[in-house]
């Protein structure tokens, strides 16, 4: 039986409906997550997902194989969409029930700030090595 989780931003405006929710998160250490959300980028991805209230939604491609996106209205970030794939993370703090999830892994550790280490038994990837893994699998950056 696939996990749904229902989340929304600040204000309401933008809601989501994720199917098949993972039971962990992905941690993202990178420069630009920090500066997108002050610290880490905390993803939870699913099978599918509803979006509710697209007309709040702005997007922003903040490189040439990311975008984020954020609520217009209330700045709330929803989702980072990995372009070549269309795959999308959501963040997790749009949803009450991903407190209580664990950390699959963090990436781009290496960029981590001081303040924003994680402590816990998962796996960790430099940014190097994420990179390596998207390119064995076939995918290109500029």
């Amino acid at each position: 039986m696939s996990k749904t989780m229902i989340g929304h931003c600040l204000c309401g405006a933008v809601t989501v409906e994720l199917v098949g929710a993972k039971a962990e998160l992905e941690i993202c250490q990178c420069t630009m997550c920090r500066r997108w959300g002050g610290a880490f980028y905390a993803a939870l991805a699913g099978d599918s997902f509803t979006l509710g209230g697209e007309e709040a939604v702005t997007a922003y491609a903040s490189s040439d194989w990311g975008e984020r996106a954020f609520c217009s209205k209330c700045g709330t970030n929803i989702w980072w969409r990995f372009k070549p794939t269309g795959n999308r993370s959501f963040s997790a703090g749009l949803f009450d029930e991903a407190e209580q999830l664990g950390i699959e892994k963090e990436i781009f550790v290496d960029e981590a700030a001081d303040w924003c280490r994680l402590q816990g038994d998962h796996p960790r990837q430099t940014g190097e090595e994420v990179i390596a893994e998207a390119k064995a699998a076939g995918f290109t950056f500029d």
